[in-house]
């Protein structure tokens, strides 16, 4: 049978989902061992990372289901999901890669007040102190407070957020193209019918 009908449609559709499952899973589990080992002490972070991937991993089992039995209801729902998230990803890869410095620095001002343990990794991991001024007269984590010859993270960090601002944005977007072929393989499967089965039967 020639690419574009029930059977492609179906196996291009279980396929992208299955990517989907193993992307999830992915998620979890590095989220699940950055904890375990102590790389990542934030727990809204690990929180995060794992809401997303069972989330992804929800979808792509919904359209695992839908594909595998035509089912209508599953299918629709798969892509006004898919479809959603594809509005969001798409925003977000778009601000991404379309930030200036101003509106970077006061981002990561904001991202850097909120979580006082996201403060300690970095501190931690980057080797410095505080934000903006190094300030001695507090704690800090970072080795080279004892020696008094920390520099401001923001120095540090401002120096990887162009470059990780522009990757997130890139990579986000990628997935946002695959999440809007999915709704549209959806879309065309959902319209097709099984000639192996009854003609007229849809779901």
């Amino acid at each position: 049978m020639a690419c574009g009908g029930f059977v492609c449609s179906k196996t291009s559709l279980c396929i992208l989902n299955l990517i989907y499952v193993m992307v999830s899973l992915l998620m979890i589990a590095v989220a699940a061992w950055g904890k375990w080992f102590g790389l990542v002490s934030s727990f809204r972070v690990m929180a995060a990372v794992i809401a997303v991937g069972l989330f992804l991993f929800f979808v792509a089992i919904v359209g695992l289901c839908g594909a595998v039995k035509h089912h209508q209801v599953l299918l629709f729902f798969y892509m006004l999901i898919l479809f959603m998230v594809f509005i969001l990803q798409f925003s977000v890869s778009c601000a991404c890669l379309a930030i200036n410095k101003e509106q970077q620095n006061l981002l990561l001002e904001i991202g850097w007040n909120k979580s006082e343990s996201m403060q300690e990794d970095l501190e931690r991991s980057l080797d410095c102190c505080d934000f903006l001024q190094v300030n001695y007269n507090e704690s800090c984590v970072a080795t080279c407070f004892k020696n008094q010859t920390c520099r401001p993270c923001s120095v540090i960090i401002q120096a990887y957020a162009d470059d990780a601002l522009q990757f997130v944005g890139g990579v986000s977007l990628f997935f946002s193209f695959t999440e809007i072929l999915g709704v549209w393989l959806a879309y065309r499967y959902r319209n097709q019918k099984n000639h192996r089965q009854n003609p007229g039967a849809f779901i």
